[in-house]
């Protein structure tokens, strides 16, 4: 589905779902409260799947990020959804489990806003990725401890997102070292 088709659940800051509306829309302005969910993949040497976002994206275009976003469509699950991302972005999918929630903001330029409130999601995989070039620029597998340092050092070189639910993936422990 292209932005001007695909209608995002549109919540309240208590999550409850109050309507619909087009993925577009919903990113324009101030964006409206929408959700969302970010996905951390990592390997069996405790890596992290990380990308940089394609050139085509509305919103922070060749940022560094999570392994890959996206949206619950209406009557969809967290993990369904997941696993459908998972495949259109990287080209593979695999269990995902929830593991952390937020809400935030975020502006970007002048051109639209994050408004989300965003589950996290976490798996592990180790076999063969396949990015989507309308969606993936670059990927690559990271240490934890090397993408703090980056972090720290380019702040300006991750989405914001990505920074603020990487907090809650340390907290909650999710990769296993």
């Amino acid at each position: 589905m292209n932005n001007k088709t695909e209608k995002l659940v549109l919540v309240d800051k208590k999550d409850r779902v109050i309507g619909f509306e087009d993925k577009l829309k919903c990113h324009l302005g101030k964006g409206a409260l929408h959700r969302a969910f970010s996905i951390y993949i990592f390997n069996k040497k405790n890596q992290l799947l990380i990308q940089r976002r394609s050139k085509l994206k509305l919103l922070w275009p060749f940022y560094w990020s999570n392994t890959c976003c996206g949206h619950p469509r209406k009557n969809e699950d967290f993990g369904t959804a997941g696993k459908r991302r998972l495949r259109e972005e990287m080209g593979f999918f695999c269990p995902l489990k929830i593991v952390g929630k937020f809400q935030y903001r975020a502006v970007f330029e002048k051109v639209g806003s994050e408004n989300e409130v965003l589950t996290i999601l976490a798996g592990e995989y180790d076999g063969q990725i396949k990015p989507c070039p309308k969606e993936v620029a670059d990927w690559r597998w990271i240490e934890m401890e090397d993408l703090k340092k980056e972090i720290s050092q380019n702040p300006s070189n991750f989405t914001p997102w990505f920074k603020i639910a990487l907090k809650k993936v340390f907290k909650n422990r999710v990769f296993t070292k």
